[in-house]
């Protein structure tokens, strides 16, 4: 697997160069946002590492310059722990996002999580009905009555994938944490609701109250078909 650290803390991207490439990553490395643009385009990463405060182009401006034509998995990698900056990312189509300093270990099953996500075989299932929505798993698209697509990240998706496969049933936090994100995640529950929020700002009619994807109270969420 291919990982571009897109960082101008020229000592940090040393260090995650060294520990990745030990362990077997093929490394690219970017000081300012211009020079990620790049790279993406040069390299074809199959992960990005994203600090949001660079040079000539910050990370936010990389997202936005990425997303239009690449669907590569994105890590930002930021000091920046308000609510706001995670879901500024996250809406510029960040599929993770890692607050500094980090464990190593925790970085790493991250990058395997996506990197399992970007390699899994496409879903051959049919078309599902959520509303006015359909959502089309084996394009990976969730077409509007009008309109284009509605684009999820690559982690929005995987999150819609397991809803839907279990129409009706509750799904536990922990299920879905370790479904998603690996059985290291299973009590990181502020980030499934982060995620669900997304989701549910995306593909619910009124967010504030959902009518598909039901949260259960102190357990867990469910997908209601209907049935």
């Amino acid at each position: 697997m291919k990982v571009l650290i897109a960082d101008d803390d020229a000592q940090l991207a040393r260090a995650l160069a060294v520990t990745l490439q030990a362990r077997g990553y093929d490394v690219v490395t970017a000081a300012d946002g211009r020079a990620a643009i790049n790279a993406v385009i040069a390299a074809h990463p199959d992960v990005v590492l994203l600090d949001l405060g660079m040079p000539r182009v910050d990370g936010i401006g990389v997202l936005q310059a990425l997303r239009p034509w690449t669907a590569v998995p994105v890590l930002v990698l930021s000091g920046r722990t308000d609510s706001a900056d995670k879901i500024t990312a996250l809406d510029a189509g960040a599929d993770d996002y890692v607050t500094k300093p980090f464990a190593m270990d925790e970085l790493l099953a991250r990058i395997r999580a996506v990197g399992r996500r970007r390699t899994a075989p496409e879903d051959t299932q049919p078309t599902v009905r959520i509303g006015a929505l359909t959502v089309d798993l084996g394009a990976k698209q969730v077409l509007p009555p009008e309109g284009p697509p509605i684009r999820l990240t690559p982690t929005e998706w995987r999150l819609l994938e397991v809803l839907l496969a279990h129409p009706g049933k509750l799904l536990t936090r922990e299920m879905l944490l370790t479904e998603i994100w690996g059985p290291s995640h299973g009590s990181d529950n502020g980030y499934l609701r982060l995620y669900m929020s997304q989701l549910r700002r995306k593909l619910e009619p009124d967010p504030a109250q959902p009518r598909w994807f039901v949260t259960e109270a102190g357990m867990g969420y469910r997908f209601d078909d209907g049935r």
